[in-house]
């Protein structure tokens, strides 16, 4: 089993509301790289203002033709004075770092400039390690003194979450942080059903006298 597995195109109006899973990203060997949006969230996003993503037009059709270059204009250029701190940031392999697919699912396509995420199906694998981030701190609005960079936290599988079948929570503590982002909290799931266990661990924090981004690190 791969540790890779599909790539989710997430959107959302903007910060502090639901993540929407409007696209799926597949690799096979057959068909190559793939993207096709997800028929039965696109409705529900289209309601909050969602359109299409540029390069890709029609919502009803499955895309063949240069998905991987078209996405891959968000990823970082390897002439950047930074690069190394953003691989090492993100955790990326940098024997991988041509892989336009492989860095689209560790890096997650971030840009300032919209609210799309590509967020992977990771499988649990051993030594496998990916930055996720932890979603709900909007609207807890948890003092920053609170979390430190180094932190060890711990989280658990929310089975009856009426949202999300896989919604899991991340607490320091006993201190509710919020959630595993969408997507990235299916590999906790897996790892749970064959008994291995996932270490988190605060990554980066942008704060301004309460918690508004916590990025962290998940490990198998």
């Amino acid at each position: 089993m791969r540790e890779l597995g599909n790539i989710h195109l997430v959107w959302r109006p903007e910060k502090g509301k639901a993540r929407i899973s409007v696209g799926t990203i597949k690799k096979s060997a057959t068909e190559g790289i793939t993207f096709q949006y997800n028929e039965k969230n696109i409705s529900l996003a289209k309601d909050k203002g969602f359109l299409c993503y540029e390069g890709f037009p029609d919502t009803t059709k499955k895309y063949y033709e240069n998905v991987v270059d078209i996405f891959g204009q968000r990823l970082t250029r390897s002439e950047r004075p930074d690069t190394k701190d953003f691989y090492d940031f993100w955790h990326v392999d940098t024997l991988k770092k041509e892989d336009k697919y492989y860095m689209l699912a560790f890096t997650q396509g971030l840009l300032p400039t919209d609210n799309y995420e590509f967020l992977a199906d990771f499988n649990p694998k051993e030594n496998l390690t990916f930055v996720s981030e932890i979603a709900g701190l909007t609207n807890l609005k948890i003092n920053s003194n609170l979390l430190r960079v180094g932190d060890n936290l711990r989280y658990e599988l929310d089975r009856n979450n009426a949202h999300d079948k896989y919604a899991v929570k991340v607490f320091k503590e006993n201190l509710f942080l919020g959630y595993i982002k969408l997507i990235h909290n299916r590999v906790f799931y897996k790892a749970n059903k064959n008994d291995i266990e996932a270490t988190l661990t605060v990554q980066s924090i942008e704060k301004n006298g309460v918690l508004n981004r916590v990025f962290i690190k998940v490990s198998f």
